[in-house]
């Protein structure tokens, strides 16, 4: 015998041949089918419903719960298409998504389609394919569920129907009105018809005149109530119109603000013809808690293609078109003018640079000489201020003054032309001392008397200049000056003490309060151009009477109370020699000159100008 023990299986470690990794991969295999046959259980028994997919897309072994969904036998799914049953086929993106599932090439697929329950109730469902993995599932398969999320999306679309309705009037707010006029702008239809064009949007913006009124007197609960009646009414009017052409929308936008939007407008008529109707809708008296109340609204109306515009660029169109119903009257709708929002757009551009262009210097003067009647030499010049706009060109002054007057520039601006016309006068005085000085004319905004310490400016450039304080003028319009009192007139006073002349300018305009005239400290008045551009020949060959008689009332009225009278816009040598024979003491206008540079009035002093 060798020196080998065997025991009595054989060799050590063996049993009947059997080594010891074979009975450790048999234990392995043991678990495994243990595990699946417990998946398996589990699989059948869940609750949730799904299925196991072939790589195919049939479904190779369906749960009791997705037949129970669908109303089938488990069994009688085993082979049909998933897709067929759960919408996997209904777009192409989902499809596709769904293929590289199968492949093994995508992780996931999630989404959520509407489904019918086997008992015909509608079913909201989060389908959920995954690829399986591993030697008993088989090639290519993957696991699909089906998650009924009916009760989460009602949740949620409640509470987004409370994030985008106003509580008070239960409208669409301004959050829902944007994203549904950003949803119609981005994919505007096409209207049906025999030549098909691009779709057509339209918008009434309007607010309801006086409900701060309401809300103040009556209180806020009445005002809610009002709103909402007036909600109740503007939808009457839109699904009124709506059934005509086009879906309408009603938001309210805030405050007392509302809009109608019109998708697939037919034209503009059609959002005018809305607008009539909601405006005699709101007429109507409303009975609100116990109150009757009589409303109005003002409407800005827009209508364009849709093609080529924003949301934003829409609603700032309405909500101008808005601002022009209420200045023009209120209780009233206006269309949308792209002439007059170009005006509007071009003055609130100068209103921006404005303050800057004082700065930068952009302005300059002309001057139109004041000639006397009795002989036609020039007496004075009246100063006239230019904007050089970088952009606009040369602006005459009624572009941009009344703007300056709003926003405060007037008193900058004012105090430059001030400057510069007093050393201009002061420079033509020192190179014509053979000469009379010409007094030079300044024209003065109410707001400089008020927002200024315009005395204190007058004198301190006239001392800076030289210029003597007889040959200023500042010129006042009438509705300025009439009616003065308080710091006005002590302005006024201050000035004519210091012996600077006060004219009335565009006298016989305004209300011409003739008894307070006479305790103005006025010096001259400036005839309105209308009365000169009045006179006329009735027959050809006789002047009017009555323009004569006026015109000539005003002049002895004035040398009565010790006033000079200069008349503006002289045009012809008819309209001089009636002033001269009426007693007229100056006039100004194209028969002499136009405003012309500084340089030409210096060629002009002491002549008799020819017209320019």
């Amino acid at each position: 015998m060798s020196g080998t023990s065997e025991g009595p299986m054989g060799r050590a470690g063996t049993a009947h041949g059997v080594g010891s990794s074979e009975v450790t991969q048999c234990d392995h295999q043991i678990s495994r089918l243990s595990e699946l046959r417990e998946y398996r259980a589990a699989f059948a028994a869940s609750a949730l419903p799904m299925a196991v997919v072939d790589h195919h897309g049939r479904i190779v072994r369906p749960n009791g719960a997705l037949g129970e969904l669908l109303g089938a036998d488990p069994a009688s799914l085993t082979g049909r298409p998933a897709a067929d049953l759960v919408g996997l086929s209904s777009d192409s993106p989902t499809w596709r998504a769904y293929t590289e599932v199968l492949r093994g090439s995508r992780p996931r697929l999630r989404y959520t389609r509407r489904l019918a329950h086997a008992d015909g109730r509608p079913l909201w469902a989060e389908v959920t394919v995954v690829p399986m993995s591993g030697q008993d599932t088989g090639r290519g398969r993957a696991l699909l569920s089906v998650a009924d999320v009916s009760d989460r999306r009602e949740l949620r679309e409640r509470l987004r129907h409370l994030r985008m309705h106003d509580p008070v009037t239960r409208l669409p707010n301004r959050t829902l009105f944007f994203e549904r006029l950003t949803a119609a702008l981005e994919d505007p239809p096409f209207q049906d018809g025999s030549s098909p064009r691009p779709g057509r949007i339209g918008l009434c913006y309007l607010d309801i005149d006086g409900f701060k009124a309401v809300n103040d007197t009556l209180g806020h609960r009445t005002g809610d109530r009002l709103l909402a009646a007036v909600a109740e009414r503007l939808t009457d009017c839109a699904e009124a119109g709506g059934r005509r052409a086009g879906g309408h929308l009603v938001a309210r936008l805030g405050g007392d603000e509302f809009a109608i939007l019109v998708e697939g407008s037919s034209g503009t008529h059609q959002l005018t013809d809305l607008a009539r109707t909601v405006l005699s809708a709101l007429q109507r008296p409303f009975d609100v808690a116990g109150h009757r109340l009589s409303v109005s609204a003002s409407i800005g109306v827009v209508e364009r293609a849709s093609a080529g515009t924003s949301a934003t660029a829409l609603m700032q169109a309405a909500d101008t078109t808005l601002y022009w119903a209420k200045a023009d009257g209120r209780s009233r709708w206006t269309l949308f003018d792209p002439e007059r929002n170009a005006h509007r757009m071009t003055r609130q551009a100068l209103s921006s640079t404005l303050r800057p262009a004082v700065e930068r210097g952009e302005f300059t003067l002309e001057y139109q000489p004041l000639v006397g009647m009795a002989d036609e030499v020039v007496r004075g010049v009246e100063a006239l201020v230019r904007w050089n706009h970088p952009r606009f060109g040369l602006l005459a002054p009624s572009r941009f003054v009344p703007i300056a007057e709003e926003d405060g520039t007037i008193v900058q601006l004012g105090r430059w032309v001030l400057r510069t016309a007093c050393r201009q006068a002061r420079r033509w005085q020192l190179g014509h001392p053979d000469e009379p000085a010409l007094f030079i004319s300044v024209n003065v905004a109410v707001r400089q008397l008020w927002d200024s310490d315009l005395v204190a400016d007058v004198a301190e450039i006239l001392a800076e200049t030289g210029l003597a304080p007889g040959l200023l003028q500042l010129e006042l319009t009438e509705s300025a000056v009439m009616g003065s009192s308080g710091r006005p007139l002590r302005v006024l006073q201050a000035l004519s003490d210091m012996g600077v002349r006060i004219a009335i300018d565009d006298f016989g305009t305004g209300y011409s309060n003739l008894a307070y005239l006479s305790r103005l400290p006025v010096s001259v008045l400036k005839l309105d151009g209308s009365f000169v551009s009045g006179f006329r020949y009735e027959d050809g060959a006789h002047p009017s009477p009555a323009d004569e008689t006026i015109v000539e009332a005003m002049v002895q009225l004035a040398h009565r109370l010790g006033l000079t009278v200069t008349a503006e816009c002289v045009e012809t040598s008819g309209q001089a020699e009636r002033l001269r024979r009426i007693g007229c003491d100056t006039g100004q206008g194209w028969l002499y000159s136009r405003a012309v540079a500084p340089e030409r009035i210096a060629e002009l002093i002491g002549t008799r100008p020819a017209g320019n």
